[in-house]
């Protein structure tokens, strides 16, 4: 018999009746973090029929392992015990957020079998890894069969709904500043043009055909049997776009969702790429991937091979037919593991960010000017002055020769002299250091050498 002294035991006991404790079945479904939305409203549907039940909240001394309806049987010295509803508001990119139980117990009957639904965070040394359902009923074959039937009922609910489709979202582990709960983030990114994404045409033209035609034409791929994901690496200097393009694909892909992955949270990829299956259609993202997937020459701790380990599994491990683009992004693709490309399957195809040339830096002053006026002469004389540098520099370049033009007063067309102050301060001033962590360290002077500055004195 169950016995204890606290309430929630006692009321269990009351519930199951003189059911002996070792003939109450459990059994436990652990979903994805970011199907919290789609498992409240599924746990609401499916008591919303009228049914003999009652609704606790729970409370656990032990905040740092998940709940389990073992626990709540079990004689403890620290025991779950009925507590009030506990409710988070959970951020999923609409206007508000939406309210959903954090943990909870519904004891019921139906056609006669009691039975007992668990909902818990899954928690593994103190971080919420997913949510969990639990279920517990008497033995025996009706009651076996109601809890698989139920199992059924929740996964077709979850599955029905996605409530971050389409979205951008990451993993996160502190508070929202807002007091908004949950470990999804959604990122409300600038939705970026394809006019505004400054790329050679023969880059823009592989791109478009590696991701967007890919996935346009992706159903009848599969249909022939051929895979179905793709991996892409995007490489080239600091500040070429490669962050900026991946936005703009973001916005292209209407139904799926991408997950930005960066290099502290490397320590969470099996729990991306899950979520990467469970959400797909999908893309993920992982930003400076030489940071794990550097050579194993280069390796400097077990842990780290263990990351890398991990990483190139959890691409070998994802189905044919998974629908998931993946986009690895790299400043350094010297440094990267040979075994990252050496099994067909991991990198499809590599994109090369080059330095900006002539045409695209006109291109990218002209973006970058934003409601400045800009005369033909003033952009060909920054054109010439910027050979070697990056967008990144160019876009820095056009707000501080603003910034200047502003401060002596002037207005309307961009003035030349506001574009050499600001070269002086950027490429002189600052110094080598200064000019790298701008993006110009790639710069060229007239005779076609490499320095760390753009043009001489004299030309300014």
């Amino acid at each position: 018999m169950l016995t204890g002294k606290s309430a929630l035991r006692r009321r269990l006991q009351k519930h199951f009746r003189s059911v002996p404790l070792q003939q109450i079945i459990t059994a436990a479904r652990t979903f994805p973090i970011a199907s919290r939305v789609e498992i409240h409203n599924a746990l609401n549907d499916f008591f919303a029929a009228p049914k003999n039940v009652t609704l606790f909240g729970i409370h656990s001394n032990m905040g740092h392992e998940a709940a389990t309806l073992a626990q709540l049987l079990a004689p403890s010295p620290m025991p779950t015990d009925i507590g009030p509803l506990q409710y988070d508001e959970i951020d999923i990119g609409e206007a508000q957020p939406v309210r959903c139980l954090k943990n909870a117990l519904w004891v019921a009957v139906e056609k006669g079998v009691p039975y007992a639904v668990l909902l818990a965070p899954s928690i593994q040394h103190g971080r919420p890894l997913g949510i969990s359902v639990e279920i517990g009923v008497s033995s025996g074959e009706a009651a076996s069969e109601f809890s698989q039937s139920f199992f059924r009922q929740l996964e077709t609910g979850v599955n029905a709904g996605r409530a971050y489709r389409g979205r951008v979202i990451s993993l996160e582990q502190e508070q929202h500043f807002l007091g908004l709960g949950g470990a999804v983030k959604v990122h409300r990114l600038r939705k970026v043009e394809r006019k505004d994404v400054i790329l050679p045409e023969k880059t823009l033209k592989l791109l478009e055909r590696n991701i967007v035609t890919f996935i346009q034409v992706r159903e009848r791929i599969k249909t022939h049997a051929f895979s179905a994901k793709k991996g892409l690496l995007f490489y080239g200097a600091p500040g070429t776009g490669k962050t900026h393009t991946i936005h703009h694909l973001a916005s292209q892909l209407p139904g799926h969702t991408t997950l930005l992955i960066t290099a502290e949270q490397i320590g969470w990829i099996g729990e991306y790429f899950r979520l990467a299956r469970f959400l797909q259609p999908s893309m993920m993202i992982i930003e400076d991937v030489d940071l794990i997937a550097r050579s194993r020459d280069h390796i400097g701790s077990p842990g780290q091979e263990m990351l890398l380990n991990k990483l190139l599994n959890e691409m070998d491990g994802l189905r044919e037919d998974a629908e998931i683009i993946f986009i690895l992004t790299t400043n350094r693709p010297d440094n990267l593991e040979p075994a990252l490309a050496a099994r067909p399957g991991r990198i499809d195809q590599a994109i090369e960010f080059p330095l900006p040339d002539e045409e695209c830096r006109a291109k990218l002053v002209r973006l970058y000017s934003r409601r400045l006026e800009l005369d033909d002469s003033v952009v060909s004389m920054i054109v010439s002055k910027t050979k070697g540098t990056s967008a990144a520099f160019i876009k820095e370049l056009m707000r501080r020769s603003a910034q200047f033009q502003f401060e002596s007063g002037k207005d309307g067309l961009l003035q030349a002299s506001s574009v050499d102050a600001a070269l002086e301060e950027m490429v002189f001033i600052g110094g080598a250091l200064n000019l790298k962590l701008l993006g110009g360290a790639g710069a060229e002077l007239a005779n076609g050498s490499t320095a760390s500055f753009i043009v001489s004195r004299s030309t300014l």
